[in-house]
């Protein structure tokens, strides 16, 4: 029903969501996890983590981008989104402008991503679909 390159679209999709989500769980739950249990403390203060995402973050998207609609103003809106959530995390991660405002730009980058992804494995999917491919 799919090509080949909408059904690895789609598990770049899946894998750029997970990611995200690993990401927020990060960012937003070790904190707190780390407060009752003080051995996770070191996970939850790594710098080397956000490094991690985002090394793994900037091939998934691309990966999942490519595959299909190079001209479409939609996949182009998309590619231009997604880049803006990327370079929140590389701020995040760079602890810019200030290390306070770390989580808050790494979790707004990745909530970008999300959609972005998800927004991506909606619409075209469906759009394969509809075309046959």
């Amino acid at each position: 029903m799919f090509s080949s390159s909408t059904t690895v679209a789609r598990r770049f999709d899946t894998l750029a969501v997970v990611l995200s989500g690993a990401c927020l769980v990060h960012c937003l739950l070790l904190p707190i996890a780390a407060a009752f249990l003080p051995l996770l403390s070191h996970a939850a203060n790594a710098e080397w983590v956000h490094w991690v995402f985002v090394a793994l973050a900037v091939p998934t998207s691309f990966l999942a981008l490519r595959h299909h609609g190079n001209g479409s103003l939609r996949i182009i809106l998309l590619r231009v989104v997604a880049t803006l959530g990327l370079v929140f995390l590389v701020c995040g991660a760079l602890g810019w402008p200030s290390y306070e405002a770390e989580a808050l730009l790494t979790v707004i980058g990745g909530l970008i991503l999300v959609g972005v992804h998800m927004v991506n494995y909606v619409t075209g999917h469906r759009g394969a679909a509809k075309r046959g491919r």
